[in-house]
């Protein structure tokens, strides 16, 4: 494990980069400036190195206009409904800033704040343990918020997000980790011809702003039906409403689960280089997102530009707007209760295809 300075906020801010690297050369590497995933580095299966995280060079990069690159989203990961919930009896107003809805905790974010951070080790296992403390009212939201986000490394190649928080006052909460993907490594065109897997029976449809209907919808017979393996680009195009509404998939899967333990999300292949990313969470669902909103100005590491489809999210999570919707698993958090969620990357390989 490394602790090494990562440059000044344009307010003069020190910001820290911490480094994990385990016996087989997975590597991660994360910044205090929004708790991002800046690196990750992961073999194939001749044993070669890449970063498939995408993202920036530096800090600047990070401080600049971006769409989320690794970060920490919250209070509220996903959209709420015309930036408005009530609680309590009382309604509370989010500032908007995804058209008329509130996107991934407002204009600052989790992802725009800076953490508190350390590293330990403890029986092989490196940590990197950051936390913050979001004040009563900020961006728009109740209670004084105390949150840690622990990012854990161990030698079987798993990389374990585990997210706690307590609050004083009644809020809703809905925390999860930004990092596009693309497993081919960063810069190395799209992910259309990446296979994908979701362990989902039901997806939440959306309206035109992107907000949950309501309905849990049957994937069968839908392209968004990735109960088998499935190469991503194969119907990513069809003429379906909710993927025109989407320009692709930007969806909530309703997870296949039973209690609350961990179950597998997801399980994303690229055939040539074997790698393999398996996604597990204690979490009910998750946002298969194909960066349909990349358009190629962001100018990434090593120069990349960042074009439409060139990294794939996979956002565990509660449901997109569950504050406005009674019928969904509820994200309220109350004075006495832990919320307490984990998330495991598991990074693997399989023989490349021929």
């Amino acid at each position: 494990m490394t602790t090494q300075d990562y440059g000044k906020t344009d307010k003069g801010e020190a910001i820290s980069l911490y480094t994990l690297r385990n016996r087989n050369g997975v590597e991660i590497a994360i910044t205090n400036y929004g708790a991002r995933v800046v690196t990750l580095k992961t073999p194939d299966a001749r044993g070669r190195l890449a970063d498939i995280a995408l993202g920036f060079d530096s800090l600047k990069g990070y401080e600049g206009p971006n769409p989320y690159f690794g970060a920490i989203v919250g209070r509220y990961g996903n959209r709420i409904a015309k930036g408005k919930f009530s609680l309590d009896g009382k309604e509370y107003t989010l500032a908007r800033n995804n058209g008329e809805n509130s996107l991934h905790g407002g204009l600052v974010g989790f992802d725009r704040v800076i953490w508190s951070g350390k590293t330990e080790e403890s029986n092989g296992v490196q940590k990197a343990i950051l936390t913050y403390t979001s004040k009563d009212g900020e961006e728009g939201y109740p209670g004084t918020l105390k949150v840690s986000v622990t990012y854990s490394l161990s030698n079987n190649d798993d990389i374990q997000i585990d997210y706690l928080a307590t609050t004083d006052k009644a809020t809703v909460l809905n925390i999860t980790n930004h990092t596009y993907f693309n497993l081919a490594g960063q810069g190395n065109g799209d992910i259309l011809s990446q296979v994908m897997q979701i362990n989902a029976d039901h997806f939440t449809p959306v309206d035109s702003g992107l907000i949950p209907t309501g309905e849990l919808k049957d994937v069968t017979g839908t392209p968004f039906d990735f109960r088998k393996p499935t190469v991503i680009g194969s119907r990513i195009n069809d003429k379906d409403e909710q993927l025109v509404l989407g320009k692709g998939y930007d969806h909530n899967y309703v997870l296949n689960r039973s209690g609350n333990g961990l179950v597998m999300a997801a399980k994303a292949v690229d055939p040539p280089s074997g790698r393999v990313l398996e996604v597990w969470t204690t979490e009910p669902g998750v946002q298969f997102y194909t960066g349909n909103f990349l358009d190629g100005s962001a100018v990434g590491k090593n120069a990349n530009n960042y074009a439409q489809r060139t990294g794939f999210c996979l956002e565990t999570q509660h449901y997109p707007d569950s504050p406005n919707h009674p019928e969904f698993p509820t994200t309220v958090l109350k004075p006495g209760e832990e919320y307490k969620t984990t998330t495991v990357w598991k990074m693997r390989f399989v023989e490349p295809a021929k």
